[in-house]
């Protein structure tokens, strides 16, 4: 292949490429114009003409956003934190120690990440009604803890961790837990990020479990208030409903942007052992 044959190749991939962008991206644009104009302009498609504010203002008059935002936050941080409490010694398991059964429960891992959670839903809401966690942070956190996909995803990262380290660290008399402070946890945080991405953004957005079990807004989180305000006398207000959807997802745009380099690394690199 010949010079011009590689820029005509580049080329059109970037073309390609620039087109797949511009249609994923043009949604969310056209979210943003439109909760920066009145609902008279964005049914018109004048997007931006008469700029104004007032839609997020209307928002935040309607409903309690920052609490949204604070309930949302506790439940992101209480499951990032305990699937790093539970995936991560799991993982280490699945991936570096020998014991009778692994074979069998990598199977049956490999068979949770394939089950919905859906299928699972009604069991769970039955047993925290009867324990009387229905509507309380507990209900929300505790179904995703010991998520398949977090242990599947860590113990790929940790397989490509040269067991080298591990020989070294067993002859220095190093246990297991202080294998897994010292040298694991500091090893694996382009992991530990983009599971921290895949989590929060998880927790985030989730919209069908706490339908089943919030009952009020005492604890109810940012997609359970987008449902209550678009239900609300919103009605075919469009610009305010674009306003809320932007509030929706702008921590995690932001956040997404801050952590990208890393984010990427950290997906490649799991993809790397097998």
């Amino acid at each position: 292949m010949n010079a011009m044959q590689r820029l005509g190749a580049q080329l059109l991939r970037h073309a390609v490429l620039a087109v797949v962008a511009v249609y994923i991206l043009s949604p969310i644009v056209l979210m943003l114009l439109a909760s920066f104009t009145p609902t008279s302009n964005v049914t018109a498609g004048r997007f931006l003409d008469g700029l104004t504010l007032d839609n997020y203002r209307t928002v935040f008059d309607r409903v309690p956003v920052w609490s949204y935002y604070l309930h949302s936050f506790v439940v992101c941080v209480a499951t990032l934190l305990l699937q790093f409490i539970v995936c991560i010694p799991a993982a280490y398991a699945m991936a570096r120690l020998r014991f009778t059964g692994r074979t069998v429960s990598m199977l049956m891992l490999t068979i949770l990440m394939l089950v919905p959670f859906q299928v699972i839903a009604i069991p769970i809401y039955l047993m925290f009604r009867e324990t009387g966690l229905v509507n309380t942070y507990a209900a929300l956190v505790l179904p995703f803890v010991g998520s398949a996909f977090a242990i599947f995803l860590l113990r790929q990262f940790f397989l490509s961790i040269p067991a080298s380290v591990f020989d070294a660290a067993k002859l220095d008399g190093a246990g297991t837990l202080q294998v897994l402070a010292e040298i694991v946890v500091p090893s694996s945080r382009p992991a530990l990020l983009a599971l921290g991405i895949f989590t929060v953004t998880a927790a985030w957005n989730a919209y069908f479990w706490p339908s089943f079990v919030l009952t009020d807004g005492s604890v109810a989180t940012v997609p359970f208030g987008v449902v209550s305000f678009l239900g609300s006398d919103a009605g075919t207000d469009y610009g305010p409903q674009m306003a809320m959807a932007t509030l929706s997802v702008l921590p995690l745009l932001i956040a997404f942007l801050l952590a990208q380099r890393q984010f990427i690394r950290g997906l490649a690199l799991t993809g790397q052992s097998g």
